[in-house]
């Protein structure tokens, strides 16, 4: 893959869980996007959602691997299940490549712990975990994309676990309020403290449009391609903390305690990418609540 891929205007898909259950899968304890894997139903219903965010104009799709990480499955005493889970995700995304082959596919490899939330474990358990499921993803994919990450130290150790399948990544810091990690480090200690050799870009993730514009000056001033995929959550740092919230929430379904945005249209999250395209950024997408109307919107600024 070109090392060079996002310094023109590439454009990513959406959010693929929320997408998912807004056409109708069924949440299953907390797996989320991974229910979609594991049963066979929705098998179907995955591969049209990776094909409607490519006919809305996305060059990018991401594996539906966010909520395959072991400790997810362990969880939901399903962990026997993750090297099929991962599998059956690649070749998924596999199929949606094989109808449209110019489209690339990146490898998600999500936090390994807990959503929004540094992982303060032992540096060999998260590395690891962050290996084996990349092993798994790697005959599928293009390059990874280390996706909606909390810490210097989880990027770190990603992209050692990644190094020997020498393929390129994607950097994707989540920022949930102010202009810190959640770690309490800055972004620009992503590409500081780390010895880059295959990074593609450093995009912010998960974050909402105007938490992207205030970190804006500092991402565009790092020297690499730059970007987003925005959400439509009303935040993600909810009392008592995402993860509490989840277990104990109703529906299996993140917009019951983050909120659903009703004022971001895809017409008024255009205007947003308009701006942010116009300061340089050339990695624009869309995560949780972003629906194929609103990448199809992104791509009128390809």
């Amino acid at each position: 893959m070109d090392i060079n891929f996002f310094k023109t205007t590439r454009i990513l898909d959406g959010g693929m869980g929320q997408e998912l259950l807004a056409r109708g899968m069924k949440s299953n304890g907390t797996l989320w996007s991974a229910n979609a894997l594991l049963k066979e139903e929705y098998h179907q219903l995955l591969l049209d959602t990776h094909l409607d965010f490519i006919k809305a104009g996305a060059e990018v799709i991401v594996t539906a691997t966010f909520t395959t990480r072991r400790v997810r499955l362990r969880d939901n005493k399903i962990e026997d299940k993750f090297e099929y889970l991962n599998t059956k995700a690649g070749e998924i995304a596999q199929k949606a490549k094989e109808q449209y082959p110019n489209v690339l596919i990146a490898g998600g490899l999500p936090p390994q712990y807990l959503t929004y939330e540094e992982d303060t474990r032992a540096d060999d358990e998260i590395k690891q975990n962050f290996y084996d499921q990349a092993k798994l993803l790697d005959p599928y994919i293009d390059f990874f994309y280390l996706d909606v990450l909390s810490s210097v130290n989880e990027f770190r150790l990603a992209i050692e676990a990644i190094e020997e399948f020498n393929k390129p990544y994607l950097i994707g810091a989540h920022i949930s309020e102010g202009i810190n990690l959640p770690s309490g480090e800055k972004i620009s200690d992503i590409i500081n403290n780390i010895n880059h050799k295959n990074l593609l870009g450093l995009i912010l993730s998960c974050v909402s449009p105007e938490n992207f514009s205030e970190n804006l000056e500092e991402v565009k001033n790092l020297g690499v391609p730059f970007g987003f995929k925005l959400n439509a959550f009303v935040t993600t740092n909810p009392k008592d903390g995402y993860t509490n919230n989840y277990n104990v929430s109703k529906t299996g379904n993140p917009n019951e305690f983050l909120g659903q945005r009703k004022d971001l249209t895809p017409e008024l999250m255009a205007n947003f990418v308009k701006k942010f395209k116009n300061t340089g950024a050339t990695i624009l997408g869309g995560c949780c609540e972003t629906r194929p109307s609103h990448i199809k919107e992104m791509s009128k600024f390809k």
